[in-house]
């Protein structure tokens, strides 16, 4: 992650704008915290991917939230709907007025986290494969010149994670929608926190899905029940809680289960001052060992 973000400042001279490539189930947490210092005033396209598996009144909700920001456009988007990409060309001209020409072309830095559709979107306004696609995180390596026509060249980067996530909740998230790797994640951990969060906001929705005749109790039930259902079972019966915790977070992924967005403006605005307690107050405890520290030589 060091190496590409270096190599991002080493081209930002020759960018004029920014695309950068959203989950709209989590545009918070799939947004990366260290573009915005890197990318400064240059205009930014923030495109919100798969809308076809999130909530469409918050993906409108997120567009003109994200909009509040400077030199800042939108564009939710359903790779399934190809006529959708002429927007993005139009857009590119908007935000950059004074290039477009064969002689003075716009220059674009397209960027994204791991999985979010970064490389499909790049094959489908080239018109040709060109970026390696797949279901598994981090398939780009390298950093590739892309000619769409319009008189627009795209830089494209490898899926960026940043060094540490902050905020315990958008890693559950990022978990949760496949950004992480599932060799590095376990599937009953974060399938709990899935659990609670459907527990509190979708009940219906995985009462129905799973045919279930009464709504959980726990997210331990509804796991239990899930496993029972999908005959996730180990010896004498019991539940195979990884097996049904993986059935439960592909469900949400393919969106078997609906159409949910799990985060809000609201809701994050309340774990980023949650999150900001917990920093200060972990600076604070360091600072007061240092000093302890200090006095005790």
């Amino acid at each position: 992650m060091h190496k590409a973000q270096k190599e991002i400042k080493k081209r930002l001279p020759d960018v004029d704008m920014f695309i950068e490539v959203l989950d709209a189930r989590i545009p918070y947490s799939s947004e990366n915290p260290m573009l915005a210092n890197i990318r400064g005033n240059k205009p930014c396209i923030k495109i919100l991917n798969k809308t076809d598996l999130a909530d469409d009144a918050k993906t409108k909700i997120w567009q003109d939230y994200l909009e509040q920001k400077k030199n800042t456009k939108t564009l939710a988007l359903n790779l399934q709907q190809p006529n959708k990409t002429e927007q993005i060309f139009s857009l590119c001209r908007k935000l950059v007025p004074n290039k477009g020409t064969k002689i003075t072309p716009i220059t674009c830095l397209i960027t994204g986290i791991p999985n979010v559709g970064k490389s499909t979107l790049i094959n489908t306004l080239a018109g040709r494969s060109i970026a390696k696609t797949g279901n598994e995180p981090a398939v780009t390596q390298t950093q590739q010149r892309i000619d769409l026509g319009n008189n627009i060249i795209l830089f494209d980067t490898p899926g960026l994670l940043w060094p540490k996530v902050e905020n315990e909740d958008s890693g559950y998230r990022l978990a949760i929608t496949g950004a992480i790797k599932d060799t590095a994640i376990e599937y009953d951990d974060i399938a709990y926190y899935a659990a609670d969060y459907f527990l509190e906001h979708a009940l219906a929705a995985v009462t129905k899905r799973y045919s279930l005749e009464e709504p959980p109790r726990d997210a331990t039930a509804l796991l239990q029940a899930i496993g029972k259902k999908r005959g996730a079972l180990i010896s004498g019966g019991r539940v195979d809680l990884n097996k049904s915790s993986a059935i439960f977070i592909h469900d949400y992924r393919s969106g078997t289960l609906g159409n949910f967005t799990l985060e809000t403006p609201i809701s994050i605005e309340i774990e980023i001052a949650k999150t900001e307690k917990i920093i200060a107050e972990k600076l604070a405890k360091k600072q007061a060992r240092k000093a302890n520290w200090k006095k005790k030589r």
